[in-house]
């Protein structure tokens, strides 16, 4: 039995899994200094540097998941396989959140950078319509090609430490100064310690990318070896270059009673540091700079915004296949890889959310503090889980490991999982987004899990494994089955065995008769006889549909190639399995399946089943008598 199944595959190596990780993880800066300094003021440096400290202790654990379960879906993984379904679909559920918040944040400060490094400005309300407009193009251009984003992350990565090697390099050198950093530090009234504790649950904005990263770990060649050399030096990386530009932005701005960063730059916070570099530079070299950190930001934000719908896709297949979400959402696409739905839908909410919040009187902070109830709910369930998986699946292989443990518990993981907790409370406490928004989000994703789950009779905590894990296929779920008809005993077998399946799993079935029609007749020339036996032989499989509970539906269409025709309608009528039988005189001859079989393999949308009876059996069986010269 032959299946074809499609499947993320493992192209990515550590240069390439760097790259995405140092981009995704860096491109955050471009967002978040402005917000951060706005209430840590002279603590900026320092509330980066403790966060990155967090952040790096919290990648410890999702490293050592993601190389022992080498599936997408991230944390949201971690916590189904460590715990249930339903906790499993909570972790996912806030992590679509956040991608969808990184989505709306990145394409609002798309504008911001493209006008600066053009000379001029973009204010309210055209900066929201450009936004909306690049998720859009970008949703787009997601949907209507099938090239990966991956092989432009070195690019990317590349200009983006660049420009903030660039900014370091200078601001150190035209800007540092030490009596500017010191204002702004009275703790307790400049800054006051409500405006720290808002700010420490803010700052991990800063470190967004995580999740996605570690969604890749299905597509990475070496998950165990490749993961941790990455992320680990790629996070080590941005923490130093974080504290660096806030040093430089701090010195530009001082934070006396505020800093310009999070108030007249707060929608371009490097565009800032620019603006003083050029104060200090001749024009022949402060224009060319301005134009590449403006070009340069846009870009690297425009990419965020691309690989966070990729994220956002590949954790909905991951749910999807789970039955954590709509079945739909579980498919991979051959032009789109992750499904067309899951981009429609992250673009769309992320579009909605940005339109939203425009009526706010400090709509990025609110999205900023929904951004924190999400990831913090995030990084110490997949810290528990972690834990969890030590003891529930001790027999897992784990290439890389948390160090430091206690018997068979990490205690790095404990105390990220405690101090994550602590930060997910003090958002709650200091942030309206966080106590209102976040929970609200929630409660819609809780009532549609449960609707779900009541529709398909499964339980809240059931574990639904997916199609690919069963260990027989007869037992995985279909909603919709095509089978090709055609005369003979493996026409007969092939209906029988679609009727089976469909009836396992409450499918309906699509009986299809190709009528092949030679290239030298016209294709809508009567054939009576032909007709009269496609009549026939959907009659007796719809009959034995009925004998056994299943409705099997008829369609007859005409073609000049019957692959080209099934993998037609197979699209056409959406269906998540078409059933194939190949006679075993194939297997004599240089290919081991019928064209018609090989054609349908490679171009299905959906999965495949072909049943190769042995040698020996259906001999007589007469496949495709005039068929392969004209499909070869």
């Amino acid at each position: 039995m032959a299946r074809k199944l499609p499947r993320l595959q493992r192209v990515l190596d550590a240069p390439a899994l760097f790259s995405i990780a140092y981009g995704e993880i860096a491109s955050s800066i471009y967002f978040a200094l402005g917000i951060i300094a706005f209430h840590a003021l002279g603590f900026t440096p320092g509330v980066l540097l403790l966060t990155g400290a967090l952040f790096l202790l919290v990648s410890l654990s999702y490293v050592e998941g993601t190389a022992a379960i080498r599936e997408t879906g991230g944390a949201a993984t971690f916590v189904r396989i460590a715990f249930n379904d339903f906790w499993g679909f909570v972790t996912g559920w806030a992590l679509f959140l956040d991608y969808l918040i990184v989505i709306a944040l990145s394409a609002l400060y798309v504008p911001h950078y493209a006008a600066a490094a053009i000379f001029t400005s973009v204010n309210k309300p055209w900066d929201v319509v450009a936004g909306c407009g690049a998720i859009a193009g970008i949703a787009a251009f997601r949907l209507l090609r099938n090239r990966r984003i991956f092989r432009f992350a070195l690019v990317i990565a590349l200009v983006d430490l660049a420009t903030q090697l660039l900014l370091v390099i200078l601001g150190l050198a035209l800007l540092f100064s030490p009596h500017a950093l010191a204002q702004g530090t009275s703790l307790g009234s400049n800054p006051s310690w409500h405006s720290i504790a808002f700010a420490l649950p803010l700052a991990m904005l800063a470190y967004t990318g995580l999740e996605t990263v570690a969604n890749l770990s299905e597509e990475v060649r070496r998950p165990g070896r490749d993961l941790p050399r990455s992320v680990f030096s790629a996070i080590g990386l941005v923490v130093i270059f974080y504290a660096a530009i806030a040093v430089v932005g701090l010195s530009a701005f001082p934070a006396g009673h505020g800093t310009q960063l999070g108030s007249t730059w707060a929608r371009a916070p490097l565009m800032g540091i620019v603006a003083r570099l050029r104060d200090h530079l001749p024009n022949l070299l402060g224009a060319p700079l301005q134009v590449f950190v403006g070009t340069s930001g846009a870009l690297i934000l425009l990419t965020a915004a691309a690989t966070s719908i990729a994220g956002f896709g590949r954790l909905a297949y991951s749910l999807g296949e789970h039955g954590q979400l709509p079945r739909v959402f579980g498919r991979l696409s051959r032009r789109s890889v992750i499904a067309p739905q899951s981009i429609v839908a992250a673009a769309l909410i992320s579009i909605a959310l940005l339109v939203a919040t425009t009526a706010l009187t400090h709509p990025i902070f609110f999205l900023a503090s929904l951004y924190s109830f999400g990831v913090l709910l995030a990084f110490t369930a997949a810290q528990l889980a972690v834990i969890k998986l030590r003891f529930s699946h001790p027999e897992k292989r784990r290439p890389y490991r948390v160090p430091l443990n206690v018997g068979r518990v990490p205690v790095p993981a404990l105390v990220g999982a405690f101090l994550t907790a602590v930060a997910w409370v003090l958002a709650l406490a200091t942030h309206s987004g966080a106590r209102y928004g976040g929970p609200v989000w929630l409660a819609a994703g809780l009532v549609m899990y449960v609707l779900l789950r009541r529709s398909r009779g499964e339980g809240l905590t059931q574990r639904v494994v997916s199609a690919d894990e069963h260990p027989d296929l007869t037992e995985a779920q279909y909603s919709s089955i095509l089978v090709p008809l055609k005369l003979g005993p493996i026409g007969e077998e092939m209906v029988a065995t679609a009727v089976k399946l469909a009836q396992e799993s409450g499918a309906s079935v699509w009986a299809l008769h190709v009528v092949r029609v030679p290239m030298e007749r016209p294709l809508d020339e009567e054939l009576a006889d032909e007709e009269e036996s496609a009549a026939a032989a959907l009659t007796e499989a719809q009959l034995l549909g009925a004998d056994h509970g299943v409705e099997v539906k008829g369609k007859t269409v005409r073609a000049r190639s019957i692959g080209e025709a099934i993998v037609s309608q197979a699209q056409e009528l959406g269906v998540d399995l078409v059933v194939l039988g190949s006679a075993p005189k194939w297997r004599r001859q240089s290919r081991f399946f019928s064209p018609t079989v090989e054609y349908v393999l490679k171009k299905a949308p959906c999965e495949v089943l072909v049943v190769a009876f042995p040698q020996g059996v259906l001999e007589a069986e007469e496949e495709e008598p005039a068929f392969m010269a004209t499909e070869a």
